[in-house]
């Protein structure tokens, strides 16, 4: 039998080798996680996510309507991420209470372990839930403004006022404030349907042009539209107490109210802070502190439950309620006995205003 040389044995062998080294090489895995930042490319950011820009404290997003009630979501952020959601306002009464009570502790943890509006609905809870994720956008794309606006003066900021329940509707605005001046003023609700869509469109630009004419909510009621008026300067008010104070540019305010006070080196500036709504059995009751060296210096509710006996609760408790918000410094206060939902709501108004002070 013919034997096979050893140098023929050793060539085929180096061949083989060589063969399997170029064949090794030739194949790429289906999906390299590392290939778009091998190419210069990042990967392509989530949509809704939590913005990482070191946004901290809270973030109140816009007031969601649904078939059953308004939903609106506040996040509370440390460093960019989302360390608690909460829903402010939610559906309630009859079936509502029982679909609200399940659904939403559901959505606020999945907003926390999402870190973004990418989260399933709950079912049985669709329009909750999809007006809880649309709030709750609104929510992010506040924080993501405000972590990615300019540093140092005259930086522009966009900031939503809180909406204004009207006698034909809610009125909402939002203003565009660049040093210290507003600079763009829009409705992003008003009364609509009827009679009111002709009061509007001819009301609305005149009162978003004396917004930016003016500075501030010291405007005058436009003639034929007075409940729209109103509306309007209480949620343009609201939006101008949100502007931060100090950054190197003067606040707009309106009537002086949550202007930036700075007098003397190093003093802390004094704020005005609105609170959000909130909703109670026999009205809304809404909160305004000024904060000055981080204290309290003074509390009023810009809205209370009014009509019948509700009248001499709210003349009786409102009183104590701003006294003891003084005293307190913060949002643990006593409620006012014979006003148990008045209290309530004060309080959590109280909150939302002192959450806006980042701290």
């Amino acid at each position: 039998m013919r034997k096979s040389h050893p140098v023929r044995r050793a060539v085929l062998a180096g061949a083989a080798t060589v063969s399997g080294i170029v064949l090794l090489l030739s194949l790429k895995p289906a999906s390299d996680p590392g290939s778009a930042q091998a190419a210069g490319q990042a990967p392509p950011a989530a949509a809704g996510q939590a913005p990482q820009g070191g946004v901290n404290g809270a973030v109140t997003g816009d007031a969601a309507q649904t078939q059953y009630g308004a939903v609106q979501v506040r996040l509370t952020m440390n460093n960019g991420k989302i360390t608690q959601a909460e829903a402010v306002q939610a559906p309630k009464g009859g079936r509502s209470d029982q679909i609200t009570a399940s659904s939403v502790p559901r959505l606020n943890q999945a907003v926390v372990a999402a870190q973004s509006a990418d989260i399933d609905a709950v079912s049985g809870a669709t329009y909750t839930s999809a007006g809880y994720k649309k709030s709750l956008q609104s929510a992010l794309d506040k924080a993501k403004a405000s972590g990615g606006a300019q540093q140092g003066a005259g930086g522009a900021r966009t900031l939503t006022g809180d909406v204004a329940q009207t006698q034909y509707g809610p009125v909402q605005v939002r203003v565009t404030v660049a040093g210290g001046k507003i600079t763009k003023a829009e409705a992003v609700q008003a009364p609509k349907g009827g009679r009111s869509d002709q009061i509007t469109s001819s009301s609305i630009p005149r009162l978003n042009q004396a917004a930016v004419a003016a500075g501030s909510a010291d405007i005058d009621a436009v003639s034929g539209a007075t409940y729209t008026s109103a509306g309007y300067k209480k949620s343009l008010q609201s939006a101008l107490d949100k502007a931060p104070a100090g950054g190197g540019s003067s606040q707009a305010s309106g009537s002086g109210g949550g202007q930036a006070a700075g007098s003397g080196g190093g003093q802390a500036a004094t704020q005005t802070l609105t609170g959000s709504v909130a909703q109670t059995q026999y009205g809304p009751v809404q909160v305004r502190v000024t904060v000055a060296g981080g204290k309290i210096t003074k509390a009023e509710a810009v809205q209370a439950p009014k009509g019948g006996r509700s009248d001499q609760i709210t003349s009786s408790s409102v009183p104590r309620l701003n006294q003891a918000a003084v005293a307190a410094g913060s949002a643990d206060i006593d409620a006012v006995s014979g006003a148990t939902y008045t209290s309530a709501g004060y309080k959590k108004s109280l909150q939302s205003a002192l959450d806006q002070a980042g701290g």
